[in-house]
C-alpha cells in the first residue's frame, strides 16, 4: 500500500497514512477536521545514483550493429 502525506485544514498538522489508492482522505488525527493530500516531488538524483540510473537506462536500449554504425545527430551510443 502506498503512503500519502496529509495536512489538516484547521490545525495544520502534517502526517502520513498508508492506505489504498481509492480510499478517501482521512480526518485529522489531532482534531478530526478535514485534510488535504500533500503532493511531494521526488528528490533530485545526482552523483553516483544518477550515473547508475543512466547506465541502467542505456543498457535497456536496443543494441547497435557496431561494424556498420554511423554516428548521426543525437547519437547516444557513447562510442564516438
Amino acid at each position: 500500500m502506498p503512503t500519502y502525506d496529509y495536512l489538516c485544514t484547521q490545525c495544520k498538522l502534517q502526517f502520513e497514512i498508508r492506505h489504498s489508492i481509492n480510499a478517501s482522505n482521512p480526518n485529522c488525527l489531532a482534531c478530526g477536521s478535514a485534510t488535504e493530500k500533500i503532493i511531494l516531488s521526488a528528490p533530485a538524483m545526482r552523483g553516483n545514483m544518477a550515473h547508475g540510473r543512466d547506465l541502467a537506462m542505456h543498457s535497456l536500449q536496443p543494441k547497435i550493429d557496431q561494424a556498420n554504425h554511423v554516428h548521426g545527430p543525437g547519437c547516444g551510443c557513447r562510442n564516438h
